[in-house]
């Protein structure tokens, strides 16, 4: 009976309109982004011919303590000294919660 007193052209003109401003809208959207591609692109920084090197930091907090601490981890890495995982996952249950037993006292 509900189809009967459905007005179709009213639903088919709100489907239509949706539609329409879903595809307006993701126009808009890509507009947009070409804008913004044009303007990104407008904006390129020109490099440098001849640009200094970078000379390393120095004086840098513990720049001997780490540089050994990574030579150790890679010299521990080759020699197979490094940490072998079990592979093993445990999960412990907790059965008794505090909710478990507010919902028994519920009950």
């Amino acid at each position: 009976m509900i189809l009967l007193t459905t007005d179709w052209g009213q639903a088919w003109s709100m489907a239509g309109i949706s539609v329409g401003v879903v595809f307006s809208i993701l126009v808009l959207l890509v507009l947009i982004l070409q804008v913004f591609s044009l303007v990104a692109a407008g904006k390129k920084v020109k490099p440098q011919a001849a640009a200094a090197p970078v000379a390393p930091k120095s004086g840098a907090k513990g720049g001997d303590a780490d540089e050994a601490a990574v030579a150790t981890a890679v010299y521990l890495y080759l020699n197979g000294r490094h940490d072998e995982e079990s592979g093993i996952l445990t999960i412990h249950v907790n059965e008794h919660s505090l909710w478990h037993e507010e919902l028994n006292e519920r009950l």
